[in-house]
């Protein structure tokens, strides 16, 4: 009969041996967690919750994996500042894209607290919001109230009066929009211009909110990505926001190169981005500008489906 010592000698190996299984499932550094292990995280977790460096870099001063070039800029969350947003009250913001790089929108990061309040755009600035972690209440021109919840969305034309109300912690990714009347006669990049919503004759947008689940799953002839577009594809609409989910190993077919400008959140998943001539590893909380005419592809590796929120302007002509 086993003796009283060799079963406890056998149930502390043992124990041991769950406890490092156990530890190793529960990392939150780099990739390395178990998700058959580890309790299911809310949508959009790792979005709002990002690796802020690989686990075997993280002590390294100075290391970042943004880069900033002339046609496109990878912002990682290690690089994010939070400052007061202008107007908006107990609220921090940290700006991602931004005309200063050459871009004719902004997209910027919105932390929310108990008692935030939004401030309005500026005068002829279209504005997107969508909700990454928590709840907010937008109230509208008309005064009715709605509960954005985590994968909901809200767009607010021009010039329409509104707020976001936030009675608990919340994030957002915003994008802001005007576009210039002429470029023709200021330098690449642009700096000092003034500008305007672009609005055709006959063809005005209206307020919009919905979340990505109930869009409709679009045909992508010649890809195997899914496609959901957020915005309606009418005239009055001068952007676009899509929601690209991938499998593991699927990649873009195209190797894009077209006059449209991309900002990128990726709000699952990793996988590799080619952006001109280099190639960059990238993960949840992400954010990517591509300029006009940047080659661009992307691949979904890992072990889960990559999910991007992706901005881009339709609908108008180039000149």
């Amino acid at each position: 009969m086993q003796s009283f010592s060799a079963f406890l000698a056998k149930f502390i190996f043992l124990a041991l041996i769950l406890q490092s299984v156990v530890r190793f499932s529960f990392c939150q550094e780099g990739f390395c967690y178990s998700p058959s292990i580890l309790e299911e995280q809310p949508l959009y977790w790792k979005a709002t919750n990002p690796t802020l460096s690989p686990s075997h870099l993280k002590d390294l001063p100075g290391f970042t994996r943004s880069v900033y070039k002339s046609d496109h800029a990878l912002i990682t969350p290690e690089s994010h500042v939070f400052g007061p947003l202008p107007e908006w009250s107990n609220t921090l913001g940290a700006y991602l894209i931004t005309p200063s790089m050459g871009s004719h929108f902004a997209m910027y990061l919105v932390k929310m607290q108990e008692f935030s309040k939004s401030a309005l755009p500026l005068k002829d600035v279209e504005r997107f919001v969508f909700v990454l972690h928590g709840v907010v209440t937008l109230t509208d021109a008309s005064g009715a109230k709605h509960n954005l919840e985590v994968d909901s969305y809200a767009y607010l034309p021009p010039n329409l009066k509104h707020s976001l109300d936030s009675s608990a912690a919340a994030t957002l990714v915003v994008l802001e929009r005007r576009f210039p009347l002429d470029l023709s006669p200021i330098p690449f990049p642009v700096y000092d211009l003034v500008m305007v919503y672009n609005y055709l004759e006959n063809h005005a947008s209206e307020q919009i909110i919905g979340s990505t689940s109930e869009q409709p799953l679009l045909e992508t002839p010649g890809e195997v990505f899914q496609l959901r577009k957020l915005l309606p594809t009418s005239l009055a609409y001068d952007f676009n926001i899509h929601i690209m989910d991938f499998q593991p190993g699927e990649f873009l077919n195209v190797k894009e190169v077209h006059y449209n400008q991309h900002g990128l959140l990726l709000l699952e998943g990793q996988g590799i981005y080619r952006l001109g001539d280099s190639w960059y590893p990238v993960q949840a909380g992400d954010t990517i500008w591509m300029a006009p005419f940047v080659p661009q592809w992307y691949a979904a590796l890992g072990k889960s489906k990559t999910r991007y929120l992706l901005y881009k302007d339709v609908n108008r002509n180039p000149l």
